[in-house]
């Protein structure tokens, strides 16, 4: 009888206990584990709890992100699949043409996403017509940074064509000044050759080579006149650039090494960071050409089983969009709100250029995915792309050549 009794409280106290912890459950797979980033995901962790969630974190350190698929991998071939995963650009459909993503659309419509996302962006969010991601943020890709005292002393302004960009580096060489600050990686070269195909393209050209991969685009004179210019910019970087590392690339910029660098607004950080102040020690604009050219970070909701799991996963999507949380990350993060109606008045002047320029690119059908960042196009094709692009940097290889080698690099990844 005794046994009896203990048992029965003690499933009682088992039942108890799990009714205490039901609510809202999230496991959250992510790569973001340092410094903001850690600090950003920290926050909200903190606002799903507040919310009566329970989190659990998941963060996979190491390979920008390769860790951390090879892990999700795992978890899903073994049916136990994380309720939300750190994803972007086309791997959001490539996983859910594996049958595994959930539909999220009933967080989406009562939230109103379609109101305050811009549509280029929604759509890589949604799968088929329906939800089944979250945008946590937008960072610009394009921008193009300098060193303001270096500019001031060689009597220079912001270029804002390709040919005042060749002027002012010419000058800067001149004057012994190391014009273009650049990491040789083959991301970084991919993300300069992006940005000068946007300027020497134009918005159209560049969505017909490097969303459409449209062949006669690939091929065109233009795509010549890139890679002339991408010539020009490799004579502009000083000779220990093979493998330095972007914010070391940056650092140069800082310390008065270089004039400029073109990279990402995580670069920003780079320069807050270490106290530089926009438009006094360190300027900004956006790189020469009419556009926009995006990276977004997002989350993948999974198909998971459980009204308290499905719970979570609902609380989290509508967390992730939200406005605190996009005001909070993105001020620590160095990009902006994915959502347009976020108030910007703690953000910096920079970030005010890119949200204007966002808003204002999404309108006139200028607001570009990037291609060197894997949001315009899938892994083979992207890869192949760069190996020309990375060849031609680091060679005496024609333009011509370079762009024969383009077009059929495309069409053998296809």
């Amino acid at each position: 009888m005794r046994r009896s009794v203990l048992a029965a409280a003690s499933a009682l106290a088992i039942a108890g206990a799990s009714l205490a912890q039901a609510g809202p459950q999230a496991e959250v797979l992510h790569w973001w584990t340092s410094g903001g980033e850690a600090k950003s995901v920290a926050v909200l962790q903190q606002e799903f709890s507040a919310n009566g969630g329970t989190w659990t974190d998941m963060p996979v350190a190491g390979g920008g992100g390769d860790a951390a698929m090879t892990a999700l991998r795992a978890r899903v071939l073994s049916g136990n699949a994380p309720t939300a995963v750190q994803l972007k650009g086309p791997a959001i459909q490539e996983w859910y043409e594996e049958g595994v993503l959930a539909n999220i659309s009933a967080v989406a419509e009562a939230e109103g996403w379609d109101k305050v996302l811009p549509a280029s962006i929604a759509a890589h969010m949604k799968c088929e017509g329906q939800w089944c991601a979250a945008p946590v943020n937008v960072h610009r890709v394009d921008w193009l940074w300098a060193n303001a005292e270096i500019l001031k002393a060689n009597g220079i302004e912001m270029p804002t064509s390709w040919d005042e960009f060749n002027a002012a580096a010419d000058k800067l060489q001149a004057a012994g000044v190391i014009p273009l600050a650049h990491g040789g990686q083959a991301w970084q070269d991919a993300t300069v050759f992006e940005v000068v195909a946007l300027g020497i393209l134009g918005a159209d050209g560049f969505q017909q080579a490097f969303v459409d991969l449209d062949p006669a685009m690939l091929a065109s004179d233009k795509m010549v006149a890139v890679f002339d210019q991408m010539r020009k910019m490799r004579g502009y970087v000083d000779s220990n650039f093979p493998g330095r590392d972007w914010n070391l690339a940056t650092s140069m910029v800082m310390n008065g090494e270089a004039a400029f660098q073109i990279m990402g607004d995580w670069a920003k950080g780079e320069f807050l960071a270490a106290g530089k102040v926009p438009g006094q020690d360190f300027l900004c604009a956006s790189a020469p050409g009419a556009g926009f050219l995006y990276n977004v970070d997002s989350f993948a909701m999974f198909d998971v089983a459980g009204d308290d799991k499905q719970d979570g996963q609902a609380l989290l999507a509508k967390l992730i969009v939200g406005q605190n949380f996009q005001k909070v990350f993105n001020l620590n993060k160095g990009s902006i709100p994915a959502r347009v109606d976020v108030p910007m008045e703690e953000f910096d002047s920079c970030a005010h250029l890119s949200a204007a320029d966002m808003t204002s690119s999404s309108k006139d059908g200028t607001l570009l995915p990037s291609y060197a960042h894997g949001m315009a196009m899938r892994g083979a094709q992207s890869g192949a792309i760069t190996d020309v692009v990375t060849a031609h940097f680091n060679s005496d290889m024609s333009s011509k050549d370079a762009v024969a080698m383009l077009v059929d690099a495309v069409a053998n990844s296809l």
